[in-house]
């Protein structure tokens, strides 16, 4: 292994390398990058302590906001990634044109406080909320609230954090919900997923900009991303990430779920990495955006698709919501 990467850093250091042998590069550093985040999920799902100089994150009490909803205008968005980047996936490519009309989405992620009033309602006995498969789920894994939450006296509740338990933060985002979860809290909430095309448009704008905020590289000032600290934070927190519309924490924190099935854009065609999405297309898995707080932030952009199956809560994933208007 020391022998490939001295060669391989050999060979970079000649600055002779094609376009076609950088895409290589880039795919071994950022497979790399995913795999280190399913590293970090894993060990969160055996309860391992986290790795190493990992400290957990300081989180604001209290919302600095009210949060609610930003309103976002409609019309003729492009989707997708634009030809001349560094590096994108197969399933980014490429832009292409989709009609939105006006929409409104919150300006953060759920909450747990917010997630648990839905259990504490009785959320998870009531069928009325789910669909029929994400009830058939719910029964067949006995799920009763979040993953790792443990109920306490009063309608209170505590988290497993690695090895740690933890008193359950109102202001941090739920996490390691998967989609039937989201759903069934949006129908409880009168409320709905985003499309990952409206996720898009709220995140970059109709100028498309890479990130949230415009051009500038992700900063621990902006988002949080690349394990700097250990878990999520507030919703509220990092405030100069926002995006031009004051949606909070697009990119980072958590990784959020879209109403989107993972399928190919339109003209698709596949790169040398066959294996990355052409076989994982289809009604299975749905779309998630964003990132969340162990995602590198070299990977991580507004156009950059993730996803997963609908049953998947060990990622770490949460969600937020938009309003139903009387059209939908």
């Amino acid at each position: 292994m020391q022998q490939v990467l001295d060669g391989v850093l050999e060979r970079l250091s000649e600055a002779s390398v094609s376009g076609d042998e950088a895409y290589f590069h880039w795919l071994a550093i950022m497979h790399e990058d995913m795999h280190g985040e399913a590293f970090a999920y894993t060990r969160q799902t055996l309860g391992y302590p986290p790795p190493p100089g990992w400290r957990r994150a300081a989180s604001s009490a209290s919302l600095a906001t009210t949060g609610g909803d930003v309103e976002i205008d409609g019309g003729i968005y492009r989707v997708g990634a634009l030809p001349g980047q560094r590096f994108v996936f197969d399933n980014e490519k490429w832009a292409h044109e989709v009609h939105l009309p006006p929409f409104a989405i919150a300006r953060y992620a759920v909450t747990n406080e917010e997630f648990a009033a839905f259990v504490n309602d009785g959320g998870y006995q009531c069928s009325e909320w789910w669909s029929d498969c994400g009830w058939k789920w719910r029964e067949r894994e006995h799920a009763e609230y979040p993953l790792y939450w443990i109920p306490q006296d009063n309608g209170k509740w505590v988290y497993r954090l690695y090895d740690q338990v933890l008193p359950l933060l109102h202001t941090q985002p739920v996490i390691h919900v998967n989609w039937y979860e989201a759903e069934a809290y949006c129908r409880w909430s009168g409320r709905r997923l985003p499309s990952e095309a409206e996720w898009e448009l709220a995140a970059g704008g109709m100028e498309k900009a890479p990130y949230p905020w415009g051009e500038e590289q992700p900063t621990a000032r902006r988002v949080h991303l690349d394990a700097c600290s250990l878990g999520a934070i507030s919703v509220s927190d990092c405030t100069s990430g926002d995006s031009r519309n004051g949606c909070r924490q697009m990119i980072g924190n958590v990784w959020e779920w879209t109403a989107t099935d993972f399928l190919p854009y339109p003209g698709f065609v596949v790169d040398p990495y066959k294996e990355y999405s052409q076989p994982w297309f289809g009604s299975e898995r749905k779309v998630l955006r964003g990132g969340c707080w162990a995602t590198r932030s070299r990977l991580i952009r507004n156009t950059w698709r993730n996803y997963f199956q609908k049953d998947r809560r060990d990622i770490f994933a949460g969600f937020r919501t938009c309003p139903i208007t009387p059209s939908q």
